[in-house]
């Protein structure tokens, strides 16, 4: 496993966001172990191997269209074409075993086996039928048009998907068109997480003066379930050394990753951050971002040789969260063996000056709109600070201002990570 490097957090330096991310990569081996699973439990797996067709899609020429199909040969070039029409109607998955001669046509539903020797459909609509006589205006379509061709969509022996897709939806779809029941995807990526604090209340729990209830497990356990990872929940670790110790071990021996929550900073009682650097060779970084300042990574020690990644975030709870979005959201899909997805991007104009100095990376909560021009429009939720989580709840975006930006003036474009797009 490549090196993190020293840590820069002896001499007081702040590692910029970009580069803590390439240290993060330069450390991420995807998973190797697969198994076999069913179509209906492939949701949100990741391919561990190339879906080849083993079909045309589709399997015979059909029409697009409901209609009526013809010779093109028989379209009259600036003038209108009358033609015979066969008492018959073709439907999908009753495939015509008449012949229509030239001059002739057959009326035709969606997704039917185009007859022998036809290679044209004229759309219904376009059509004037008088008995047995169907009238097509001049130039009214080409030869050719509306008609499927085996194959087009995919071809037997190619390709359907790559190992490394996420699976979809519409891939579900696609595979289930091609007949093939199961696929082998990479084993689940397993994440233990817990929560340090002596602070933090379990729901459920009464607060004691001072204590808060513990959020953090809960954002973060709905942002690892929409990867698709398995989510180990160790709960709440006090601020003791033996209980973290305990807690670290388990979280060693079970999962690829161990993903905390708190005590990463500089803290007297912040006892993760030591016991953690003595257990794997984990950079503690001062991140020059807001929020999230203080956040840690790198491999550590676990049992029998495993070697398990440590992503341990800050414990405001907005931090946390955007710390997952910077850092750790693409790391786990590459882990995963997932190709990586980045962040879905769009640039937006501030409705308000945003203060900002140059020097570090900023995520301000924003709610994005779309203008009257066509354009885009993101404005902030109000006050920003790392603990306050009813931003992200109101928001709908993160406003992202890169290290070297300073202050942006209304109307200036901004960069925004869209919500619906973290998945």
């Amino acid at each position: 496993m490549p090196e993190l490097g020293p840590s820069p957090l002896a001499s007081g330096q702040e590692l910029p966001v970009d580069e803590a991310r390439a240290r993060v990569a330069a450390c991420l081996q995807p998973l190797t172990e697969t198994e076999t699973v069913p179509l209906s439990a492939a949701l949100g797996r990741v391919l561990a191997a190339d879906v080849i067709s083993p079909i045309d899609v589709p399997a015979h020429d059909n029409s697009a269209m409901d209609g009526y199909a013809l010779h093109g040969a028989d379209l009259l070039a600036g003038q209108a074409t009358a033609l015979q029409a066969l008492p018959t109607t073709v439907l999908a998955g009753t495939p015509f075993t008449g012949v229509v001669a030239r001059g002739q046509c057959v009326r035709i539903m969606t997704g039917a086996v185009m007859p022998p020797g036809l290679d044209t459909v004229v759309p219904i609509e376009l059509c004037q039928v008088q008995g047995e006589v169907v009238q097509l205006r001049a130039d009214v379509l080409r030869p050719g048009e509306n008609r499927r061709r085996q194959g087009e969509d995919l071809a037997c022996g190619r390709p359907a998907l790559r190992a490394g897709q996420r699976l979809r939806p519409a891939d579900l779809g696609l595979v289930a068109s091609l007949g093939v029941p199961q696929l082998q995807v990479f084993r689940r990526l397993k994440v233990a997480l817990f929560s340090t604090g002596d602070e933090l209340r379990s729901l459920g729990e009464p607060l004691a003066p001072g204590c808060i209830y513990d959020s953090n497990r809960h954002t973060l356990t709905g942002a690892l379930q929409r990867l698709g990872v398995e989510v180990l929940d160790l709960g709440l670790v006090r601020d003791d050394p033996a209980a973290l110790q305990a807690t670290l071990d388990q979280a060693m021996a079970q999962a690829d990753v161990v993903m905390t929550s708190g005590g990463v900073s500089m803290g007297d009682a912040d006892y993760t951050r030591d016991l953690l650097a003595a257990r794997g060779e984990v950079g503690f970084w001062k991140v020059a971002m807001r929020p999230g300042r203080p956040f840690a990574f790198g491999p550590l020690h676990g049992p029998q040789g495993r070697r398990p990644l440590l992503f341990a975030l800050p414990g405001n709870p907005v931090a946390a969260l955007v710390t997952f979005y910077a850092f750790a959201r693409e790391a786990l899909m590459v882990l995963s063996g997932a190709r990586p997805e980045p962040l879905p991007r769009l640039t937006a104009r501030s409705a308000a000056p945003i203060r900002k100095r140059p020097g570090r990376t900023e995520y301000q909560r924003g709610i994005v709109e779309p203008t009257e021009e066509g354009g885009w429009q993101v404005r902030l939720t109000g006050a920003q600070g790392a603990g306050i989580l009813r931003s992200m709840s109101e928001a709908n975006c993160l406003v992202v201002l890169g290290h070297g930006q300073g202050a942006v003036a209304a109307g200036e474009p901004v960069t925004v990570w869209l919500f619906d797009g973290l998945v």
